[in-house]
């Protein structure tokens, strides 16, 4: 056995399907990604992208739910996570991204691409990312680690926003910071800033 050879792809061909469109997608737009472009990254035919998803539009559908499940999946972990508002609530998005976004995943690049888009795909995705924030929310406040504030729906929406803004612009903050901002110490770094704003405004703490 070659000790130097790569693990083996142990994704069923749906997922691997999924991911590589994934990876397209973010690269140049789902509108410039063919089905056999998909089907060649995937080592699969065109004809099993089909059966699997229907269409482009079913395969494009499914891609949306994937990230939505994943985004909830890490919301969810903090929520669980979380003991206090604090900045536990700051090391547990950097350990529910490292559980569930690895390094190389381009779930961010979709992102940041599909949501600055919008329309009939990115408008209705962001949509279900405000439910997925919302309900977070909810539950935070339910526990008592949260305050629902005068407009839960604003709360929510800036708390995704800031979520997102981190994901999408991962690399960039690691070129200008010098550190990635969800490994333990860019989280350090990063929540101890954010909670100063919270806590005291960007005036806190002169007179």
């Amino acid at each position: 056995m070659n000790m130097h050879s790569p693990l083996p792809d142990d994704r069923t061909a749906r997922a691997r399907i999924r991911d590589e469109a994934i990876r397209l997608f973010a690269e140049r737009g789902a509108d410039a990604v063919t089905v056999r472009d998909i089907a060649a990254a995937a080592d699969v035919s065109p004809a099993l992208i089909l059966r699997h998803y229907g269409s482009k539009d079913g395969l494009r559908t499914a891609v949306d739910e994937h990230v939505a499940r994943v985004f909830e999946a890490m919301l969810d972990q903090v929520v669980a996570d979380q003991s206090a508002a604090t900045d536990s609530e700051l090391s547990g998005l950097a350990e529910a991204v490292a559980t569930h976004l690895p390094v190389d995943s381009p779930i961010p690049a979709y992102l940041g691409r599909i949501l600055l888009t919008g329309g009939p795909v990115g408008s209705p995705l962001f949509a279900r990312l405000h439910e997925v924030s919302r309900n977070a929310l909810d539950r935070m406040t339910d526990a008592g680690t949260a305050v629902p504030g005068d407009d839960p729906d604003v709360r929510a929406a800036y708390l995704l926003v800031a979520d997102l803004a981190v994901l999408i612009l991962r690399d960039r903050l690691h070129e200008v910071l010098g550190v990635d901002p969800l490994s333990a110490r860019g989280m350090q770094r990063w929540g101890n800033e954010v909670l100063a704003i919270h806590r005291n405004g960007l005036n806190g703490g002169r007179s």
